[in-house]
């Protein structure tokens, strides 16, 4: 797949306008948001996503149109697990139900930033060792088995502890004893002190990481052009926060949604594995020749399998969840 330049430019420049849109139209006047207001916002961000699939499909193939759309439909799934993170988060914080966009906005544009340097280590990884990819087929199964193990677990501690570099930062910075509006920094008396809010930015930001270590493989093992791993990454970020509003509340009933998760995660990481032994350079393995013992699945079974199993994993948790609120 070549991709110009200019394409890159036309990508950065729509997520650059997605999010002057959400500063200017949403941020820029702190409000809650309406069930209304989230609902049509979260359609038109998929609305997005898919119409810049159907360029894809038009320009490069229908073969990078179907990796992008697996892609984009991947990362959606796994960010829902972003959400649970991303409330405990909030909550944790006491952050002002009107200031909370804010955050979340500001929060992704870091977990952003932060994904384009990993994609782009990513790729060059893969284009350099081939052998990376059992790295990441094992990581990715060992990810389905903790979700699996989660699901399982009785345990409703929802306790969250900022990461280190949140606490390191509240012990030698001075900080507010509570939010000053929706400032991140606040000068009195002569010092400058940082809020709760910005401790709370840092903290959506750094925890998106850690589910990048996840979602990065697994989108590689559907695709190896960092062009489109990068723009399903962006568009499925970018949805987050309006997604927030509109699935808050909800996702209590989503209870199948780690084993929906570890089905999608232990086929991406069989996939990635099963690439590699056809792929193999390894000396140690099969003297470093190829190792064909299972096809392959095409890009098509992939999506496929995904969409299934996400559309089993609703519709399964929903029926549960209303006989048991019955």
């Amino acid at each position: 797949m070549h991709v110009h330049a200019l394409a890159w430019i036309v990508l950065a420049g729509i997520i650059l306008t997605m999010i002057v849109v959400d500063i200017v139209g949403h941020v820029r006047t702190p409000h809650e948001p309406t069930l209304k207001e989230a609902t049509w916002w979260s359609v038109a961000y998929i609305a997005i996503a898919l119409i810049f699939g159907a360029i894809v499909w038009a320009v490069w193939g229908p073969q990078y149109g179907q990796e992008y759309l697996g892609g984009y439909i991947t990362e959606k799934a796994l960010s829902i697990d972003n959400l649970f993170v991303f409330v405990i988060i909030l909550s944790t914080f006491r952050v002002p139900r009107k200031n909370q966009q804010e955050v979340l906005l500001a929060g992704i544009i870091i977990a952003l930033v932060l994904r384009l340097i990993f994609i782009l280590a990513g790729a060059a990884l893969i284009e350099n060792f081939s052998w990376v990819f059992y790295i990441f087929g094992a990581w990715l199964l060992w990810t389905a088995i903790s979700q699996v193990r989660e699901g399982s677990s009785d345990d409703d501690d929802e306790e969250y502890r900022p990461p280190s570099i949140v606490r390191w930062v509240s012990k030698v910075v001075p900080v507010t004893d509570g939010f000053i509006g929706s400032r991140m920094l606040y000068r009195h008396g002569g010092r400058t002190y940082i809020t709760p809010m910005l401790l709370c930015v840092i903290a959506i930001g750094t925890a998106d990481v850690m589910f990048a270590v996840d979602s990065i493989p697994a989108i590689y093992s559907l695709t190896s052009e960092a062009y489109l791993v990068f723009a399903a990454n962006a568009f499925s970020l970018l949805g987050l926060r309006q997604l927030y509003f509109l699935i808050d509340g909800l996702l209590d009933r989503i209870v199948f949604l780690h084993y929906g998760l570890a089905a999608i995660l232990g086929f991406i990481g069989f996939k990635l594995i099963n690439h590699a032994l056809h792929t193999n350079e390894l000396p140690f393995i099969n003297g470093g020749h190829e190792v064909s013992v299972i096809p392959e699945p095409s890009i098509a079974f992939s999506l496929g399998f995904i969409v299934v199993t996400i559309l089993i994993t609703v519709v399964a948790s929903l029926a549960v969840s209303s006989k048991r609120r019955a």
